[in-house]
């Protein structure tokens, strides 16, 4: 496994920081002031000039913005770049100036400058900083990489300023290396670690057309419009570059840059897009018109560009802030991609999961952890929090249902734009929470169901297995014997079918009791209070008396009224066949908390034997618990003085 890089996240250098960009922004500046103090004719050494003025200003500018909050060899390597193109632009600008005012000093020292000073850093920028741009320790083949990218731009350096090596020799192995580099960084951005592949995408275009950028160097100069068309190439790559690289060095979270970054890449891009489209214009007219209207089309090139400064601004923002604030800069757009993922997440668990990373990715967050109301434990938490979090809270239809908590990366606290959108991205995830609260209740709404049912099925087989069974049997060996008894002794066989009556009707009896006590049909047509009522007349014509005292409401939660139903039925049948009395009294009432009924209480109790200390019950106890527990209750048995067996159930009913 790669291993991560220690101290690659830390403290800056503002000092060094300031230096490198001050340094490359008074080049630029500088090389202006002398370019147009010597008002040279237009060429392509001069939009080559233009290339290394924008260069210095854009490099620096991210260079020294960077290296503020991180050290590290990218921002270092640009920022000398920058100071390198800085002095190629200084050292054109110096030479034309000294070309119509003689006496210059130092102008042999300087000029070379303009041929040489912007190769290391240009080089560099596409063929040794995308090897440098990851969080992991460099392996073998990033390490080769890197050495064959430094190897390709000194042989540059070397073959461009002290030999005669042909152009297409020269460019060759720039934009050969070139394409092997962006070539790896897709390989990257594809199947590298997780963490590192985003903005990855952008560095391998980027890097691409900074290596085709110098193909037409080795085109013949003899071909139309080449002269303006090579610089054009490269001003335009310039814009888009530093961009690209930024969104990858900083992984898209920005550390505190991101309205710096922002702006510097909106005003680097328009100044650029703005000047090119003045050189253009200026030079097309002044091809056209004659050379007395010249102040004509440097007018006619200014109002285009004051024309084009809104619309192409605008324009810009928008792609600007995708490209530095990711679906954040626009919370509906950033609220269509949550709604996304809800389709995309198959179980609840996972829809959780997607929307914490949803929320997370849309505004650059370190961690996203999602609290659910009463919990004390995250229902999901993506990212690990290294600082202090901002929390929101999450409402649905009014009422509170958790808590988002996020942190920003290092360095960096959340904005009143991000606390905003976090917020308004808090309403799916709110929605999220209460869908998955929903899957889980009917998750245990279906565990109970199937409890239920299994204990009616253990109902079911007890009695048929343990009383309507062996009857059946007994009464099939009865039949037998009358069979056998008829021709010898009738008066035996009529008494023994006398006996088998009597069993007939009884388990006749006991089945139409099984069928009442899963669920009387009375139970749900009148209510509890009527069933408790017909379950005494039953019992009453067997000769156990009971002794019904219901007050309950006729709107009685049906849940609850079919489990004190099914208590009471066991509790009484449990009296009838152990407690040796002949009666006992059922008592179900509905207990208040002062403003609504909030548990149904239901007493049975004989005055019988009673039951021995220890005693666990049996099956019947175990139906009566279940039932209680289902609903979330409680059930006690005692035996209270003077004696006798007592069954106290309280049971939940829930809110109408």
């Amino acid at each position: 496994m790669s291993e991560r890089l220690e101290g690659s996240v830390g403290g800056g250098a503002p000092v060094p920081a300031v230096a490198l960009a001050v340094t490359a922004w008074l080049l630029a500046v500088s090389s202006v002031v002398l370019f147009l103090a010597a008002d040279p004719t237009l060429d392509a050494n001069q939009l080559f000039f233009l290339v290394d003025v924008v260069g210095a200003a854009v490099y620096g500018t991210v260079a020294g913005v960077v290296l503020a909050r991180r050290v590290h060899p990218v921002p270092v390597i640009l920022g000398l770049g920058a100071v390198g193109i800085g002095l190629a632009a200084f050292s054109y600008a110096y030479t034309q100036l000294a070309a119509v005012r003689p006496g210059l000093p130092g102008v042999a020292a300087i000029e070379p400058l303009q041929n040489t000073a912007w190769i290391p850093g240009t080089l560099a920028l596409f063929l040794v900083v995308p090897w440098l741009i990851r969080d992991q320790r460099l392996d073998a083949l990033a390490r080769t990489g890197l050495v064959a990218g430094v190897a390709t731009t000194i042989w540059f350096f070397v073959a461009r300023t002290w030999t005669d090596t042909t152009t297409l020799w020269l460019v060759a192995p720039v934009a050969g290396m070139g394409l092997v580099t962006a070539a790896d960084v897709w390989r990257r951005h594809r199947t590298g670690p997780v963490d590192e592949r985003v903005g990855l995408g952008w560095l391998t275009v980027g890097t691409a057309l900074m290596a085709l950028s110098f193909v037409p160097l080795a085109l013949p100069e003899s071909w139309p419009w080449l002269w303006m068309v090579n610089p054009l190439v490269h001003l335009a790559v310039q814009a888009f570059y530093p961009a690209a690289m930024l969104v990858a060095v900083l992984r898209q979270r920005m550390w505190g840059l991101d309205l710096a970054v922002s702006r510097a890449v909106l005003a680097g891009t328009l100044t650029v897009g703005l000047i090119a489209l003045y050189v253009v214009v200026a030079t097309a007219l002044a091809r056209l018109l004659p050379t007395s209207d010249s102040v004509l089309a440097q007018a006619v090139a200014a109002g285009a560009v004051a024309v084009a400064v809104v619309p192409v601004r605008s324009w810009l923002q928008q792609r600007v802030h995708d490209l530095v604030y990711g679906a954040g800069s626009d919370p509906a757009r950033a609220v269509r991609d949550l709604g996304g993922r809800f389709a995309s997440a198959r179980k609840p668990e996972e829809l959780m999961t997607e929307l914490a990373a949803g929320v997370a990715v849309a505004l650059r967050l370190e961690s996203v952890t999602v609290w659910r109301t009463g919990e004390a434990e995250p229902a999901v938490r993506y990212g690990v929090p290294s600082g202090e979090a901002t929390s929101v809270d999450l409402v649905h239809r009014g009422a509170p249902v958790g808590v988002i908590a996020a942190t920003a990366p290092p360095g960096v606290s959340l904005d009143s734009r991000a606390r905003k959108s976090l917020s308004e991205l808090g309403s799916v995830v709110a929605a999220g929470l209460v869908l998955v609260q929903a899957s889980r209740e009917l998750d245990a709404a279906r565990d109970r169901l199937s409890t239920v049912r299994l204990e009616e099925r253990r109902v079911i087989r007890r009695e048929l297995h343990d009383g309507l069974g062996p009857s059946l049997a007994g009464i099939r060996l009865g039949l037998q014997g009358v069979r056998n008894l008829i021709a010898v002794d009738p008066d035996a066989a009529a008494r023994l079918l006398e006996s088998l009556q009597q069993q007939l009707d009884h388990q006749v009896d006991g089945v139409r009791s099984l069928s009442r006590t899963l669920f009387p049909p009375i139970l749900d047509e009148l209510g509890l209070a009527a069933a408790l009522h017909e379950l005494a007349a039953q019992h009453a014509r067997a000769g156990f008396v009971l002794d019904v005292h219901a007050d309950v409401p006729a709107t009685l939660d049906q849940a609850a009224g079919a489990a004190a139903y099914g208590i009471a039925v066991e509790a009484v049948s449990n009296a009838r066949r152990h407690s040796g009395a002949d009666g006992c009294r059922v008592e179900v009432v509905c207990a208040s908390d002062g403003s609504a009924a909030s548990e149904l209480k239901v007493i049975v109790l004989d005055r019988g034997a009673g039951f021995a200390a220890g005693h666990t019950g049996g099956v019947g106890t175990r139906s009566m618990l279940e039932r209680a527990s289902e609903l979330g209750g409680t059930l006690v048995i005692d035996s209270p003085p003077p004696g006798g067996t007592r069954v106290t159930a309280r049971l939940p009913l829930a809110e109408s």
